[in-house]
């Protein structure tokens, strides 16, 4: 039991004991306050009896100061100004009897309101211009012991993260942080910067930038040559599905387009090189914005053939020739067919002839006058050879046959006998040419 509850148990006691002490003592003029278990100290060691014992009662039941100090009860003594801290009514936590100031220390304790109603930078010392942004509630942070150090309580921050966590007055963003916004809380949590919650939104760099396979996931080994600019193939959202976009792509075509990774070449495609792209756009495979020949790697029959693409007229010359041995690619019109590339070269023969004296059914198979000395000159002109001027030895004398001198622009001897060992005459060719209008 306390002094001040022994004191307030024995009070009745106390009191008739106290009055009767009084007594002696004013008799004597004499008297021993402190045995009354209320010690006058202070400013209270110079009070007159009658301020506190008004009307002669010595018989004082409570001793605490608001028992006095109030305003409202017998003894009119000095009471708690109007605005004073919201408190308790033990004034010794904080004064002295000496004086109500200055304070001689504060007892928190004994504080009954927030620490804001005092803390306010008027009453108390306030919140510095330059602190977090918060509410009053000081004691989320700070102790009654000292303002520092404080444990931080995030809850009760007004401010955005920012406002602190700027690299001066707390922790911001490291050197190798991703280019972002500085709305932290987008990601981060107060529990602790990681782990965190990714939110693509504040992120002001592109995407390469955090995913370059180091910081974040990168292009895996498999995907295709392209760019580094994964947004525009890509979303936030999911890497797949994916919109494609063939503006970022690096590699050629066929690198996607071969079948496996992307639709390749249809069966029935023309036989041609992998290069896609001289022939097709990356809108649609057809139609076909032009067609490269020099990518073409079949024949011109293999798609010139009237189905997969035009094909010979219904009158034209019958052959078994490839369409380039006359026809060029830039266009079908003006052929440019040269004799001197099949085995049999007319030239200038006899003038120009014209192809159907040769080839009189349109077709590339000639029916030749003589077929057994063809393709040599006799092939058509056997029956116009006269053996009298192509002597061949004399003693006896005879002529060539139609068979010997079958190329009639070849060379030729005439011998002295049927020994055929001395030449009488060299006749050198051409004997007969091409060009000449007769023989």
């Amino acid at each position: 039991m306390t002094n001040k509850n022994r004191i307030r148990r024995f009070a009745p006691i106390l009191g008739g004991l106290l009055a009767l002490i009084c007594a002696i003592a004013l008799a004597q003029d004499e008297f021993d306050h402190f045995s009354t278990g209320f010690e006058l100290t202070g400013a209270h060691a110079n009070v007159e009896c009658s301020r506190c014992h008004a009307g002669g009662d010595f018989q004082v039941s409570d001793s605490r100061c608001v028992s006095c100090h109030s305003g409202f009860g017998t003894v009119q003594a000095s009471a708690a100004p109007f605005d004073h801290i919201a408190s308790s009514d033990i004034c010794t936590d904080c004064h002295t009897t000496s004086a109500w100031s200055p304070v001689a220390f504060m007892d928190h304790m004994s504080v009954t309101g927030t620490c804001g109603n005092c803390h306010n930078g008027f009453a108390a010392t306030g919140k510095p211009p330059n602190h977090v942004p918060s509410s009053d509630q000081c004691d989320n942070c700070h102790t009654s012991v000292a303002w520092f150090p404080a444990v931080f309580d995030h809850l009760n921050v007004s401010g955005n993260c920012s406002s602190c966590h700027n690299g001066f007055d707390a922790t911001g963003k490291h050197p190798g942080h991703i280019a972002s916004g500085n709305n932290c809380e987008d990601c981060h949590s107060t529990i602790g910067w990681i782990p965190a919650s990714f939110d693509h939104f504040n992120v002001i760099g592109n995407c390469f930038s955090c995913h370059n396979g180091l910081d974040a996931t990168g292009k895996n080994p498999g995907h295709i040559a392209s760019g580094n600019n994964c947004e525009d193939c890509h979303t936030t959202v999911a890497w797949t599905p994916a919109n494609f976009d063939h503006v970022n792509i690096t590699g050629g075509c066929f690198d996607c387009h071969n079948g496996v990774e992307a639709t390749g070449k249809n069966p029935a495609h023309v036989l041609t090189s992998n290069l896609c792209e001289t022939c097709h756009t990356t809108v649609s495979f057809s139609p076909v914005f032009a067609v490269d020949h020099d990518q073409v790697i079949g024949s011109c029959s293999s798609c010139h053939d009237g189905v997969a693409a035009t094909g010979k007229a219904p009158g034209h010359f019958i052959t078994a020739q490839e369409c380039n041995i006359c026809h060029d690619t830039t266009v079908w019109i003006p052929d440019t067919f040269q004799h001197t590339m099949l085995s049999y070269e007319p030239l200038d023969h006899r003038g120009n002839l014209q192809c159907t004296e040769c080839h009189q059914n349109n077709s590339e198979v000639v029916i030749w006058p003589a077929a057994a000395y063809q393709p040599d000159c006799a092939g058509c002109h056997a029956n116009d050879y006269r053996s009298g001027p192509h002597k061949k030895h004399e003693n006896p004398d005879v002529s060539y046959t139609v068979s010997e001198l079958r190329d009639c622009t070849g060379a030729c001897h005439v011998y002295e006998d049927s020994s055929l060992t001395t030449i009488k005459e060299n006749r050198p060719g051409p004997e007969h040419r091409i060009s000449s209008g007769e023989f």
